[in-house]
Parts: C-alpha cells; structure tokens; sequence
C-alpha cells in the first residue's frame, strides 16, 4: 500500500481507498456493512470508486430505512 484515503460519508467511516503497488489501480477496502459487496473492488480511477461507494451507501440506507417503516 502506497497511499490511502478514507471515505466517509455523513459522519460514517465506510472505508478507504488504497492505491495499489501499481500506481494506478486503486481498491477499496470496506469497513461499513452497507458497502461490504464492494470490498477489495478495483478501479482506475479513485472518483469512479468513490462515486460506487457512495451510491452504493445511499441505497442501502435508503433500503434499510424503508425496512424499518
């Protein structure tokens, strides 16, 4: 690991995204259980995987949200 940055979300730490000894990929490590299907996931680009990891937390909230009701 080279570097990482953490994804956190309204105050919720979801994970980070690591970059790869490549340089180049990044691969997310998830520490929230709403994100769990995207751990270890790579992509190119960090904006593209941040942008998953938070759509991805937006829909399990939303979901979990709607389940309580």
């Amino acid at each position: 690991m080279f570097e990482s940055r953490i994804i956190e979300i309204n105050g919720t730490f979801v994970g980070a995204i690591i970059l790869e000894e490549d340089r180049q990929t990044r691969r997310f490590y998830a520490a929230h259980e709403s994100v769990q299907s995207l751990h270890n996931k790579r992509y190119p680009d960090g904006q593209d995987l941040r942008t998953s990891v938070i759509r991805k937390f937006q829909t399990t909230f939303a979901q979990h949200n709607q389940s309580v009701i």
